[in-house]
């Protein structure tokens, strides 16, 4: 896995986010906006590329909903390599937090029912449309601390019928938190999918510093 990294090397807090050509592309903005908010506090934000995200993201396979290039079930190996990646700061004392965009967003949120590495996630625009996640996420317990959501408003505005269920589902998942006692925020923000992509990730890990 390639990483690209932003901010203190030896800080405590490390903010780990799983990102395309299309992410990295943002992410100084990215950092810039979470130091303009979060001034006082010492972090490393950890770009981790991922290169083909249907395949690697994705925890089981599914049809193409958009395009015709199919899910993979490839999620569990990623997870795997990620945990060997960020080895060098697991035992030392640091507190890491995940958070992705789309796909990577329910990466995100799937891994914190697979693991305990992470003691807050940062899902921004998930895909919780995605087939069976609904279900697994009510048939199993995630161990994330701190849960952020986001969404945009206009997502669930579309005319492909599994896409339009993202603003119900993602309703739908807080609540389920929420009734769990999980300490889970959700926020819509104005616009579409594609819009300020980076401002989303950008409040994700400022809400999860908030209590640091």
């Amino acid at each position: 896995m390639k990483t690209y990294r932003y901010g203190n090397e030896n800080a405590d807090i490390v903010l780990v986010q799983l990102i395309s050509d299309y992410e990295l592309s943002f992410m100084e903005q990215e950092y810039a906006c979470i130091r303009e908010k979060v001034p006082d506090k010492k972090y490393l934000l950890l770009g981790v590329m991922i290169d083909d995200w249907n395949e690697e993201l994705s925890p089981w396979e599914a049809p193409a909903v958009f395009g015709k290039d199919a899910f993979g079930n490839g999620a569990e190996k990623t997870l795997t390599e990620l945990q060997q990646e960020l080895s060098g700061f697991i035992g030392q004392n640091r507190t890491l937090y995940l958070g992705g965009y789309s796909l990577a967003g329910l990466f995100t949120l799937l891994q914190a029912y697979q693991a305990e590495l992470f003691t807050g996630i940062a899902a921004v625009s998930p895909s919780v449309w995605f087939p069976g996640f609904l279900d697994y996420a009510r048939q199993n317990t995630i161990h994330a601390q701190k849960i952020y959501l986001s969404l945009g408003d206009k997502e669930h505005k579309t005319r492909n019928p599994v896409m339009a269920t993202v603003r119900d589902s993602i309703t739908e998942l807080y609540e389920h938190y929420k009734q769990k006692g999980f300490d889970c925020t959700l926020e819509f923000n104005p616009g579409n999918h594609f819009t300020d992509p980076y401002l989303r990730m950008a409040e994700g890990f400022i809400s999860l510093l908030a209590d640091e």
